[in-house]
């Protein structure tokens, strides 16, 4: 498990970092302004997320199966808060309307705030020893 959360840390703060990389530099003649903020704030949160599963995939302080868990809500809260976003701040490249999926972008950071939540109460529900 260790390993999966390690490798999907080190895809995704990979990817936030090429990502970032063509916000900054490739968007800015094909988008406006604001579309680059929101792209940045995509990959912002990417990143945030792909270094806290490195985190979490190197810490031995918790149950496999509440590790999973974090693991998975984090996961799935980053492709769908900032791939979302990507999409949303593309929209204008495209014919395909992606505003019609703008509702996962919401979904997406709830499931961020339960991963770290869930993550809290079981450090806060662990026993001292």
């Amino acid at each position: 498990m260790n390993r999966t959360i390690l490798f999907a840390g080190t895809l995704l703060g990979m990817l936030a970092i090429i990502l970032g990389a063509f916000g900054a530099h490739g968007l800015e003649k094909l988008v406006d302004a604001e579309a680059i903020d929101t792209f940045e704030t995509g990959v912002k949160y990417q990143m945030y997320h792909a270094l806290f599963l490195l985190f979490l995939g190197l810490w031995g302080g918790i149950a496999v199966k509440t590790k999973k868990m974090v693991f998975i809500l984090v996961l799935l809260g980053i492709v769908l808060f900032s791939f979302s976003i990507y999409l949303l701040a593309l929209n204008s490249l495209t014919s395909f309307d992606f505003t019609i999926i703008g509702f996962l972008t919401p979904i997406g950071g709830v499931l961020l705030i339960l991963g770290w939540g869930f993550l809290g109460y079981h450090i806060l529900a662990q026993k001292s020893s």
